[in-house]
């Protein structure tokens, strides 16, 4: 297919969908993939949200744990890709919601993925932060006395600015940025690896990596064996491989500006899923390695600088802080490209007030204002990370933590919806031109479960003095996503049964239909009358895909 016929298909699938094309469709399925890549980004998570898993069953839990998390979240990638691939749009999980089930599933799913999609902003660029300030410490020892909670804030709140400012230009050059990130990602991540393999002198011991238990929340007493450790402490765990392996819904927000959509969305998802779980995993093992003492990591909060500082000299640490903090930060302009996005597509269906100003494109084709409010709520959002919090003697973030879990809690279930309701449409689903065939059924039902069980663990408490009735309590140590989540829940049903029941009609047609059509289907008629033999690309059209097939391309 030339790239002009790619075009015309792309235009004609949105119109079919309802939309005329607004956004510039120059992003390659390379560049789709790329985004989803960078928002996982094994340069990010894996440092800066390390702790989650040290704290919450040590080692043991983060080599076994990572794999066996990231392969049930490509069971949800790969639901998200067959229906992307039908419904290729910027809204993605609420525009599917609206077309498989109701308007207030669909306006319920748009909130709660821009709520999920603005924490994971707020967390990558708040993590990337950190890192600036670690990796400036490890050059200058005044620095690194002068350290402060309110310094990293202010750099937090500076690289935001950065990120605001390389996001209102060119879409284009946002997709260059995205494809640089991923040879920086890969490159990065093995030099990493290599650096903690051989430089060295001594590494841990395979029982230390894969058995080693920990328990530095401070519930139970510490036990690392019981009911209680295994149900509640470990299970914390989780949310470390499922926020580092989230926001590949950016592939989905990017569709309407990438050629190929319903094919290179749908790829581009379960692609950055598995070379992500992959690749971190490595180099996860080889961070668990190079650990030279575990009881001084923990007295470090469980922090991975502290093994870097273990097991390397000043110039290696350093090297790998840099090499990580420039992919942390290719991973906040994408996540903050791919929150936009969504931002537009729910705005320009009326979902949001101002709709207008957030729908609003610059000369370059992008939408400001959007990317504007985006930051500043994302800084308000990270306020509490100016509180300091000790667990058992040691620094834990626990705002950033719970910053961490408002994004997987909003996003996972921004997930789960359309999933259910694309599990209860069965063969009526209209598929696309990637589909999971009969293996919808078992796959779709498996990713409802999955996200269920991480919603429940990511509002649990995370040490005892976020327990309301311990003698420890205090606002400091709650993980407040309950709150957050719970309190959006709660605004939107008040605002849904007030007033937007009876002004929200869904996913609007935008497209430019000729003179004396009223619909998207109309359009589809007049096309096949025009042109006669020719398969039209309706996400209709692909019932004859075979059934029985697995995902495919």
């Amino acid at each position: 297919m030339s790239v002009s016929e790619s075009r015309r298909s792309d235009e004609e699938i949105l119109a079919e969908l309802g939309y005329k094309p607004e956004l510039k469709r120059s992003w390659s399925g390379f560049s789709n993939f790329a985004i989803s890549f960078s928002v996982i980004s094994i340069l990010s998570g894996p440092f800066i949200s390390f702790f989650i898993g040290w704290n919450n069953g040590g080692p043991m839990a983060i080599s076994w744990g990572w794999p066996v998390v990231c392969a049930l979240i490509l069971i949800i990638g790969l639901c998200m890709g067959e229906l992307v691939s039908a419904m290729p749009t910027s809204g993605g999980m609420y525009y599917w919601a609206a077309k498989l089930g109701s308007l207030r599933s669909s306006y319920f799913t748009g909130w709660l993925d821009f709520l999920g999609l603005l924490a994971i902003v707020a967390a990558v660029s708040y993590g990337c932060a950190t890192f600036i300030d670690v990796t400036l410490s490890s050059f200058s020892q005044a620095w690194a006395d002068g350290y402060s909670l309110t310094r990293v804030f202010l750099i937090f709140i500076a690289v935001l600015a950065v990120v605001t400012l390389l996001s209102i230009f060119s879409s284009h050059l946002l997709a260059i940025f995205n494809n640089i990130s991923v040879w920086w990602h890969a490159l990065g991540t093995a030099a990493i690896i290599a650096i903690i393999i051989f430089v060295p002198e001594r590494h841990a011991s395979v029982a230390d990596v894969f058995a080693q238990r920990i328990n530095n929340t401070g519930l139970f007493d510490g036990a690392t064996s019981g009911l209680g450790f295994l149900f509640l402490v470990l299970p914390l765990a989780a949310i470390f491989p499922a926020y580092t392996v989230t926001g590949y819904d950016a592939s989905c927000h990017m569709s309407e500006e990438t050629k190929g959509a319903s094919n290179s969305a749908a790829n581009g998802i379960w692609q950055a899923i598995l070379y992500s779980a992959i690749g971190g995993w490595v180099l996860l093992l080889g961070i668990l390695f190079a650990v030279q003492d575990a009881d001084a990591v923990s007295a470090g909060g469980g922090s991975p600088v502290t093994i870097l500082y273990q097991a390397l000299s000043g110039p290696w640490v350093s090297a790998v802080l840099v090499i990580s903090t420039v992919g942390q930060c290719f991973c906040a302009l994408a996540c903050m490209t791919s929150t936009t996005r969504m931002l537009f597509a729910f705005s320009r269906d009326g979902a949001v007030p101002g709709a207008r100003l957030w729908t609003r494109l610059n000369k370059s084709g992008v939408p400001l204002y959007s990317v504007a409010l985006v930051a500043v709520l994302a800084i308000v959002l990270t306020l509490p990370a100016l509180v300091p919090v000790d667990v058992n003697g040691a620094p834990v973030p626990v705002a950033f933590n719970a910053v961490v879990s408002i994004g997987v809690v909003g996003l996972y279930l921004a997930f789960a919806i359309p999933i259910y309701q694309r599990l209860r449409k069965g063969e009526a689903f209209q598929k696309g031109s990637w589909t999971l065939g009969r293996h919808y059924k078992w796959l779709c039902l498996l990713a409802v479960v999955v996200i269920a069980v991480i919603t429940v663990i990511a509002i649990l408490p995370t040490s005892p003095g976020g327990i309301p009735w311990d003698p420890s309590f205090e606002w400091k140590y709650v993980n407040y996503t309950p709150l957050v989540v719970g309190g959006t829940l709660l605004a939107l049903w008040l605002a849904w049964q007030l007033r937007v029941k009876g002004t929200y009609t869904g996913p609007r047609h935008t497209v430019d239909l000729p003179a004396g059509l009223t619909s998207a289907d109309e359009l589809e008629i007049e096309y096949e009358e025009h042109h006669p033999g020719h398969a039209h690309h309706h996400p209709a059209s692909h019932d004859s895909a075979p059934h029985d097939s697995g995902p495919r391309a």
